[in-house]
């Protein structure tokens, strides 16, 4: 027993269990020893007086909290304060939350704070910052909301918790709300904010916030800088994240690390590698950065080469430098090496993670290897559905939709994904009723689809010209707030131009024209223009989109299709010869097979067939039947039969069994009146066992 200020109080048996010399207690421990009873030893510890003792009780706390103390000292502590009646104090108190709640144990932080006394602004503060730790942001927001007397810590930690787990906007909102109330923001909270920023905003709120950091006193704190450059990065203005950073006082890894995440995200992979080259130190994180970059970039080689180097260095690769390599290797097909990192990944025990069997299933499919992919799946845990989908994923790379289909029906629990993929598989294999069918059960089952799972959907119906279902599932898209990225808008475009219904998919058009950023939409409206004979408005939709909107959409090779293709289907040969030459001259697009089919029947079309035989000729890629054939089709227009028998010939060459073309040229030589070369074309047809194949319509 101790006297203190004339009260007795009583300790329980606790210096076996916290003495240094018995469990090896941290040197902050041995600032007192608690005191003894009769059980144990006679020694004793006199305590001048209760403020000291109190405040040794709480530094024990502290130091019991730290991540290198075994959580049960603080245990023992608490039943120490419990029996000594010391929980009462509101010191001691707020120190036992803060010790649960840092070593995760917020059950009994929570415990305590609800416990029955009065909770100060300190104690609220402590178990919001508990909350947050471990995630439970709705307890948090609940707290944050009732409790009294909240100051800018209170605000910091929320927004630092809403920000972490991906709430920006309402981080955003609380900081307003922060503000608005007076309170100045902090490094952290400034830190967050940053944060938060630069997943929804564009440079000019960038621009905003650089200013308010100045004029908060905030633009010396790295932490800041560093959000502030990462904010930049986010906003694509590298230039502006690069003044920044050169001009920055200080710089730490994590600094030189969001740079460096900036160029590799920009796919600037020699401004990447020349910042890295300058980094005073690097963490596994730079080199996963750099690595990842040249992946993206460049190929395998030199990002091997980067990793040798980083095993040189005494730096090992992380589990997600692992999953983007063999990702890399898969899509070069690199067998060997995918075996390495497969090895890598065993070896460094990260095999057992689903991300990464799903990737090795990935790459072994990739690779053309379905019985390794079949082989991992069945020695991987399969309580998560990603394995599953990576070799249902697997099998339709391979065409193996049947066996796809037996692996999906037998899944314990499908998601979106594993739906998807199933969909997009028979839509893409030209079984667009089973993909319409499935998705229908999908829909039944209650899983809610994404907008990958409606450009398939969309794409299975344009193919069967079901305009009701297409109509259904636009409305669907529309009650159900999926989202309208420029795929699923070109989807819906396209359903209605293969639909029949031109007029509604220029509507969908015209409402997202202006907000569209990929090429997809618009080489979807000229080419269904085309189709639909409309080239006037064809054209028109080219000109505006090289004259307004080229600097947003790039124009490619599909743009040209659908511009030639509308000047095939009206005539205008000099228009499509003067947009031929600018495909190559203006926008450096080599011309492909099928820009030269559309240059050969705009010519065929004409009469103009010696200057279509003579493109042929000049082309760098051997003609295949359907340039042959459009050659032959004008032959027989304009009855130049030497023509039609040499573009006969060239098809035969290219294709052997390709009956209508026989058919073509015998009608060419009756039109002719070369009855007995027709006859023999026939006899010959029959003799080969060539057939015509026959007409169907994809709406009846």
């Amino acid at each position: 027993m101790i006297r203190c200020h004339g009260i007795v109080l009583k300790h329980n048996c606790l210096s076996s269990l916290i003495s240094r010399k018995s469990l090896n207690t941290p040197k902050c421990y041995s600032t007192f020893l608690l005191p003894q009873n009769d059980c144990t030893t006679n020694n004793t510890t006199t305590i001048q007086t209760f403020a000291d003792y109190e405040r040794a009780l709480v530094q024990a706390l502290k130091s019991s909290s730290s991540l290198s103390a075994p959580f049960h000292y603080g245990q023992h502590l608490h039943c120490h304060i419990f029996k000594g009646g010391y929980d009462s104090n509101i010191f001691i108190r707020n120190s036992l939350i803060n010790f649960y709640a840092k070593s995760g144990a917020i059950h009994d932080a929570e415990s305590i704070f609800v416990s029955g006394f009065q909770s100060d602004r300190i104690s609220s503060n402590i178990m919001l910052a508990g909350y947050v730790n471990v995630g439970r942001l709705s307890d948090a927001r609940h707290l944050f909301d009732k409790m009294p007397g909240k100051n800018s810590i209170s605000f910091t930690t929320m927004i630092m918790g809403l920000a972490r787990h991906g709430f920006w906007v309402e981080a955003i909102k609380l900081f307003k709300e922060m503000r608005s109330l007076g309170f100045v923001p902090t490094e952290v909270t400034m830190s967050s904010v940053l944060s938060s920023y630069s997943h929804i905003s564009g440079i000019k709120t960038a621009q905003i916030l650089h200013a308010l950091v100045a004029k908060s006193g905030l633009e010396d704190f790295t932490l800041v800088l560093t959000s502030l450059v990462q904010l930049y990065c986010a906003c694509s203005s590298l230039i502006d994240a690069r003044i920044l950073f050169d001009g920055m006082p200080e710089r730490n890894i994590v600094s030189w690390n969001v740079m460096l995440s900036g160029y590799s995200k920009a796919r600037m992979a020699g401004l990447a590698r020349d910042l890295f080259d300058k980094m005073p130190e690097r963490d596994v994180v730079s080199w996963g950065t750099i690595i990842n970059c040249i992946l993206q970039v460049e190929n395998l080689n030199p990002a091997l080469t980067l990793f040798k180097e980083m095993l040189n260095s005494g730096i090992y690769p992380n589990d997600v430098m692992v999953v983007d390599i063999i990702s890399s290797c898969g899509q070069e097909t690199a067998f060997f090496e995918g075996q390495q990192f497969h090895g890598v990944s065993v070896k460094l025990g990260f095999d057992c993670h689903d991300f990464i069997q799903s990737t090795i299933i990935h790459f072994y499919a990739a690779c053309g290897n379905i019985n390794l992919a079949q082989t991992q799946f069945h020695i991987g845990s399969k309580h998560n559905p990603s394995s599953w989908n990576a070799l249902i994923s697997g099998f339709l790379r391979n065409n193996m939709i049947d066996s796809a289909r037996q692996l999906f029906d037998k899944m314990p629990i499908r998601d979106v994904f594993s739906w998807t993929s199933m969909i997009s598989g028979y839509s893409q294999m030209d079984q667009p009723q089973m993909a319409l069918d499935l998705f229908h059960k999908m829909i039944a089952s209650g899983i809610k689809p994404n907008e990958v799972t409606m450009v398939s959907m969309l794409s299975s119906v344009a193919n069967l010209g079901s305009l009701q279902d297409g109509e259904w599932g636009h409305e669907y898209i529309i009650n159900n707030s999926i989202p309208l990225n420029d795929n699923l808008s070109a989807a819906i475009i396209d359903m209605y131009a293969k639909c029949g219904n031109i007029n509604k998919a220029l509507q969908v058009f015209n409402q997202v024209k202006n907000k569209v950023s990929t090429i997809s939409p618009w080489n979807t409206i000229i080419c269904g223009l085309a189709i639909h004979g409309n080239a006037k408005l064809a054209l028109k939709l080219f000109w505006e989109l090289e004259t307004y909107f080229n600097h947003v959409t790039k124009i490619n090779s599909i743009t040209f299709i659908g511009v030639l293709s509308a000047c095939c289907h009206s005539g205008m040969v000099e228009e499509g010869e003067r947009h031929f030459k600018r495909m190559r001259s203006v926008y450096n697009i080599e011309a492909n097979m099928k820009h030269y089919g559309c240059m050969v029947d705009l010519l065929g079309r004409a009469g103009r067939l010696e200057e279509a035989e003579e493109l042929i000729k000049s082309m760098p890629m051997k003609a295949d039947v359907v340039i042959w054939g459009a050659l032959l089709a004008a032959s027989k227009i304009y009855g130049e039969v030497e023509m039609g028998e040499r573009a006969a010939q060239n098809l035969v060459k290219a294709e052997p069994s390709h009956g209508p073309s026989r058919i073509l040229l015998s009608n060419i030589y009756v039109d002719a009146g070369r009855l007995d070369d027709a006859a023999f074309v026939r006899r010959e047809i029959r003799t080969r066992g060539l057939t015509r194949s026959p007409g169907y319509s994809g709406i009846i």
